[in-house]
């Protein structure tokens, strides 16, 4: 006799028993007078041994060096700035776990009603010295650093940004982990955990962006504590067969499971104990190794199974011009929001409450529509696994889903292909099928005999092949839907979604205009204008940095010539810290006396970084057209571009189905090259570099935004009017002291309306004039040179090899010269004419820093904790939790 075991087993891992009180919440026992009882081993030793957070230089320096020789095994002899970075990084997060158990304990004993944000992308930034911020422990620990004999600027340097997002999606779901945390509410993040994030961008000897993985894991990452004991079976393909027994159930079965490991990240709040959680998953195969297969010789069908499971989580945004690229994207946003709800159930099922009262505890806010899958995942899970009937699921699904949408552009709308649904999610495309049954009937029931409706409102969009529109889907299943910005939701009311809210009603369309942290986007960043605020206003950093408002108590001090001075000392060190950056990284040196002038942003055609580059074009032209005498007249400008170009395949145009989106990523890679080749042709004439250089920051990234920033004298947000669905890298200009030049677009407005018009540049067409300006091009086209002189002489230019490469420009050119799509040539005079305003303002250089203090004042609003408040009072009816001591 022997023990036995099922050849299927082999191989698979042995599960460890889960959530056996683990560090998420686990209440003591009491006796019968309502005492705690110690769980286990002598109550008086357990206490004398529990450590508190470490707040002073001796237990610093001492949990540092604990670090060095324990968690590193090394000492001081053998000791690097990496090291000491990773060691004082591993302090600080002792130290944040300590608040995190304790905000963790303490939600778990008040059960408070939670709110969960689903965003594919968390663009965290640099941790440690964001969290020594919060924690209020920078300069204990910048005395201890250097105690050890390292500087703490130095260790900061070590630590590379978490590549978990791109753009301003990811950098607003920081934002409000930071501000939910800073305002104690009880708030959870939930992402993946990507090992390469979306690519480092290299640049070519030819200009062109090139794109190389991003090993951001490659060294220990100390702010993440993995969480092997939460794990979840995520399910693809298989089979789904309807039960046939008089209800909505199904049996998917079949296909294959993949295992949804958790990844935790701790979330401090500024000045305030709570810690909040952001839970990033790591795609693992359910079995990993096939060791009869590699024993027979198929080495490669040995792993195919952990390679297909560990491909889900590997790169954010995986190249969908490919049917393998569609269906990983459609995999990752599935397998995400699937382990996201069973954690967010699973914890809800703790407080033994019926499901009904879901909604009452739970508010789950789709962050885009790329968590939308949630609301059939909800569906799927309260029908099929917990029996409940349709109407009951359905009205606990949109009583806890709330949807924000970021954008009207319609390539942007995100849409499946019904096959690829059904061969991958075949539960849920059925799910979907019903959903959008009971839907139509309510709409016809409205509406009857409205056929042209039934079709604009359809979950399906018939063609071929059919597709599944996934911003209807976020706006039927969920119980408030909202824009970003007031223009934006508008937009959002009257165009995309208008057919919805004449069904539903306009109350459950709304607005929050997104906001930015203080903390990291002027305490961090620009430090010395934070302590001039500080010293200027006689209120301490921890009070105004969460209640922004109080800033604008700066304006009487506009007209005070002592502060004047220091604010504009702040700006030029600020400058001479960038121009340093370029030094050390790209090899250039820069003028710092001059304006900076600097556009960071993802690169997109609607964006329009192209009118950008062809106004510098422009500005260079005219120089090279003045008498030396007539250009020391000009004020000398250094422009900076920044931003990623999303990665296209390199057969550009061999898919017709892939032309639109291939099409604009190849335009925005064009566009860089022009970038790089005119700034090689300005920067190195002798004629004009004086008054005109040009410069291409590659791999953008916060941290470069945080040097960016701060040493701005003018920022661009110059997309066309409408299409911008708010922007944030405005109001973190603007915060700095920047001034703005844009469109009136997004935020923009709103920025202005704070600000005064007086103190931003505005320039272009409105929203209305769009449609009929683009009806015009279609139908009625003005050749450029007689619309637009200026500009047709510097795309003539362009042509003509002036930059280099003359032919390859052409098919960016051409989008201007045929359709101008963003109506870059009907802006463009207004464009050079608002440089021209700036021009002209900023050679009053008193009146200049009077509006920079008047733009900075006048920023309350756009405090990313006033729009978390809208969030929780308006949208999730949550409350504050504190933490107690």
């Amino acid at each position: 006799m022997t023990s036995v075991i099922d050849p299927k087993a082999i191989g698979k891992p042995i599960r460890a028993r889960r959530h056996v009180r683990t560090l998420t919440g686990y209440l003591p026992e009491t006796d019968e007078a309502g005492k705690e009882k110690w769980p286990r081993g002598d109550e008086t030793t357990w206490k004398a041994n529990t450590r508190g957070v470490d707040t002073d230089v001796p237990s610093i320096t001492k949990s540092v060096v604990n670090h060095v020789q324990t968690s590193l095994a090394r000492q001081a002899y053998n000791l690097d700035n990496l090291g000491a970075y990773q060691a004082a990084a591993l302090s600080v997060r002792d130290n944040l776990i300590l608040n995190w158990n304790e905000t963790q304990l303490t939600y778990t004993r008040k059960a408070p009603k939670r709110a969960y944000y689903l965003s594919l992308e968390f663009l965290m930034g640099r941790t440690l010295d964001n969290a020594l911020l919060n924690l209020g422990l920078k300069e204990q620990y910048q005395e201890g650093i250097n105690k050890l004999g390292f500087s703490i600027e130095d260790l900061l340097d070590q630590e590379r940004d978490a590549a978990l997002g791109n753009g301003g999606l990811g950098r607003l779901a920081a934002c409000y982990l930071d501000s939910s945390a800073s305002q104690e509410l009880p708030v959870w993040g939930y992402g993946l955990r990507y090992q390469y994030g979306i690519f480092q961008q290299l640049i070519s000897p030819e200009g062109n962006q090139l794109e190389a993985p991003d090993p951001w894991l490659a060294n220990q990452n100390p702010w993440e504590l993995p969480r092997l004991d939460v794990s979840y079976e995520i399910r693809f393909y298989g089979n789904a067969d309807r039960l046939n027994d008089g209800t909505p159930r199904a049996s998917w079965t079949g296909g294959q499971e993949v295992l949804a490991i958790a990844y935790d990240v701790m979330i401090p709040g500024c000045y305030t104990k709570t810690t909040n959680n952001l839970r990033l998953w790591e795609s693992k195969p359910k079995r990993g190794f096939d060791l009869n297969s590699f024993n027979a010789g198929n080495y490669e069908g040995a792993v195919a199974a952990s390679n297909s499971a560990s491909a889900i989580t590997s790169v954010l945004y995986p190249n969908d011009h490919t049917t393998f690229g569609k269906e990983l994207r459609l995999k990752q946003q599935y397998f995400w929001t699937a382990a996201s709800l069973a954690d967010i159930l699973r914890r809800f099922k703790n407080l033994g409450k019926p499901l009904t009262e879901i909604p009452d505890y739970i508010a789950v806010q789709l962050n885009d529509t790329h968590p939308t899958l949630a609301i059939p995942e909800l569906m799927r899970i309260l029908v099929d696994e917990e029996d409940l009937d349709w109407t009951t699921a359905w009205n606990i699904t949109t009583n806890t889903i709330f949807y924000t949408n970021h954008t009207v552009l319609p390539e942007a709308l995100e849409k499946w292909p019904v096959p690829l649904m059904e061969h991958v999610l075949p539960r849920h495309m059925q799910i979907i099928y019903d959903i959008n049954l009971y839907f139509l009937q309510a709409v016809e029931k409205k509406f009857p005999g409205d056929r042209d409706r039934l079709g604009r409102m359809s979950l399906i969009e018939e063609g071929y092949p059919q597709q599944v529109r996934m911003a209807h889907l976020a706006c039927i299943g969920s119980k408030k839907v909202n824009g970003v910005a007031e223009l934006h939701s508008d937009l959002v009311r009257t165009t995309i979604l208008k057919d919805f809210v004449e069904f539903e009603g306009i109350s459950k369309f709304s607005n929050v205009t997104n906001g930015i942290t203080p903390r990291r986007w002027l305490d961090q960043c620009n430090p010395e204008l934070s302590a001039l605020i500080s010293k200027t206003l006689k209120i301490d950093k921890s009070v105004w940095l969460k209640n922004l408002d109080l800033i604008e108590g700066l304006l009487p001090f506009t007209e005070d010539a002592a502060f004047r001075k220091e604010w504009a000392a702040i700006k030029q060190r600020n400058k001479e810290r960038l121009a340093h950056y370029v030094e050390t990284t790209l090899g250039l040196k820069i003028n710092t006396h001059a304006m900076f002038d600097v556009q960071i942003k993802r690169l997109h055609e609607y964006k329009r970084q192209t009118l950008n580059i062809l106004g510098v074009i422009h500005r260079y032209l005219s120089l090279k057209a003045m008498s030396p005498k007539d250009r020391k007249r000009i004020n000398p400008r250094v422009v900076f571009f920044a931003g990623k170009a999303a990665p296209a395949c390199k057969d550009m145009f061999s898919r017709a189905d892939l032309i639109l989106n291939v099409h604009v990523d190849f335009i925005a890679k064009l566009t860089i090259r022009l970038i790089v080749n005119v700034a090689r042709v300005i920067n190195a004439d002798p004629d004009t570099k004086d008054y005109l250089s040009l410069y291409f920051i590659p791999d953008y990234s916060v941290s470069v935004a945080e040097v960016l920033i701060p040493a701005s004298d003018i920022s661009q947000h110059i997309s066309t009017a409408g299409t911008e669905a708010s922007g944030t890298s405005n109001m973190k200009f603007c915060l700095n002291g920047g001034l703005l030049v844009g469109t009136v677009d997004g935020a923009n407005i709103e920025i202005a309306e704070q600000v005064g018009e007086s103190n931003v540049f505005f320039f272009g067409h409105l929203t209305p004039a769009v449609e009929d300006l683009r009806h015009q091009h279609r139908y009625h086209p003005v050749p450029i040179e007689e619309k637009c002189p200026a500009l047709a002489h510097v795309l003539d230019q362009v042509s003509a090899g002036l930059f280099g490469d003359a032919g390859v420009y052409e098919p960016l050119l051409n989008t201007i010269r045929q359709g101008d799509y963003y109506l870059l040539s009907d802006d463009f005079d207004s464009y050079m004419a608002a440089l021209d305003m700036v021009d002209e303002a900023y050679m009053d250089k008193e009146e200049w820093i009077k509006k920079s203090i008047r733009t900075t004042a006048k920023m309350g609003k756009f405090s990313s904790d006033r729009a978390i408040m809208e969030y929780a009072e308006s949208y999730w009816n949550l409350e504050a939790t504190p933490v107690t001591a």
